[in-house]
């Protein structure tokens, strides 16, 4: 299959996901499925957050947005995040009108990420876009998408705004572990669980956790999957999302070891070597550490005290601060090119490259549809480990060559 229809088919996958990842939880909470993984997703938040979080109002909400970090590889290509609150959906869109003007054939086409953003609103006729000072370096973008809508009035706030109206939407633009900051968010939410306005993504911090992969690899959990996401759904998921494991330093039997690494306790992490250390321990969530390539530690790449050092702070994070362990794929090189406007000339560069395709979920209940709106690529110098937009990457959509 070409790369782009098979990024373009995984929306529907990534959706039912999502809705499995939401019915998981809610079993768990009732007692018809562990109650540990209740327990792992809610650990570090407020009781005030959790509440929300299983309150009816929101029993089916999964978010509008989704946006996977894909990493192409030798051998494939691997997801390794999902971002539920993801910045680059202005930039993506304008990037995208930009190159088609040029006549490039581009992935979602030249409106395909605004009628997209627009779809997931239902035809409200005002919608709030609710941008934190966390995420304030996206104001620009959203603000130019704002002028682009056509059927409904986009308006950017900040997070002070309260005049909102029955029958309004709200985009919320923050994460969920900056609630103090946000001082609307309050209001939001209430008037959310009265369905006096619609809300995306929804209060649930589940969605904001990287250890949803864990889950999914977890062996106790596989009937659930296979029932949930059907057997082709499942195996396509587990073909392309590394083995992640949740660092939990419950003491395991003397007979017993932890699956896929053949240690018998965290401890022994710190001292495997530097060539069996093609992995990556990261902040699961709710944290500021556990977004923009902050709190990511990568095996290979550190002197054996500093992680020792990175494996001792996920080991006593565990109910405080969760870390996930990853295998990492590393991400092929691919050829690309800059253009150097101090020297009027194009720079060719070897790179590696992430890419992120933005699903927009449009719809109702079991019709709704995930719809790819364009995809962004993040090429950064072959000697830089962790792909995300440095000021030394070059950042384009992705066309059909």
């Amino acid at each position: 299959m070409p790369l782009a229809r098979e990024i373009e088919s995984l929306g529907r996958v990534l959706l039912q996901f999502y809705r499995a990842v939401n019915l998981l939880y809610r079993r768990s909470v009732e007692g018809k499925q562990p109650e540990w993984i209740a327990r792992w997703l809610d650990a570090c938040k407020p009781a005030e957050l959790i509440a929300l979080q299983r309150s009816p109002a929101f029993k089916n909400d999964v978010p509008r947005v989704i946006r996977p970090d894909i990493l192409p590889t030798e051998n494939g290509f691997s997801i390794t995040e999902l971002d539920s609150v993801p910045g680059g959906i202005g930039l993506t869109a304008w990037l995208n009108q930009i190159y088609s003007g040029l006549g490039a054939q581009v992935i979602g086409g030249p409106d395909g990420m605004i009628r997209g953003f627009e779809g997931i609103f239902g035809g409200a006729k005002t919608v709030h876009l609710v941008v934190s000072e966390e995420a304030a370096t996206y104001r620009p973008e959203m603000e130019w998408l704002a002028k682009q809508m056509k059927n409904s009035e986009f308006r950017i706030q900040n997070s002070g705004f309260l005049d909102f109206k029955e029958g309004d939407a709200v985009y919320r633009f923050f994460e969920l572990f900056d609630l103090p900051n946000v001082h609307s968010s309050k209001k939001i939410f209430d008037l959310a669980s009265e369905k006096k306005i619609t809300l995306t993504p929804p209060p649930k911090p589940i969605f904001e956790e990287k250890m949803l992969f864990a889950l999914l690899w977890n062996w106790n959990l596989r009937d659930f999957w296979r029932q949930e996401l059907g057997e082709s759904f499942f195996a396509r998921l587990k073909k392309i999302i590394p083995y992640t494991w949740l660092v939990d330093p419950t003491p395991l039997p003397p007979h017993a070891a932890i699956p896929g690494l053949d240690l018998t306790d965290w401890q022994q992490l710190k001292s495997l070597s530097q060539r069996d250390r093609e992995l990556i321990l990261k902040v699961s969530g709710f944290s500021e550490k556990a977004w923009g390539a902050r709190g990511v530690f990568m095996g290979s790449d550190l002197p054996q005290a500093d992680w020792a050092a990175a494996v001792d702070e996920a080991i006593s994070g565990f109910g405080k601060l969760p870390f996930v362990l990853q295998r990492y794929e590393k991400p092929r090189l691919v050829e690309a090119t800059w253009f150097d406007f101090d020297k009027n000339e194009p720079v060719p560069m070897k790179g590696r490259v992430r890419l992120c395709p933005y699903y927009f979920v449009i719809g109702e209940g079991d019709a709704a549809r995930a719809q790819i709106g364009g995809i962004l690529a993040t090429i950064v110098p072959a000697d830089k480990k962790i792909i995300h937009g440095m000021t030394d990457a070059i950042l384009a959509p992705c066309v059909i060559s």
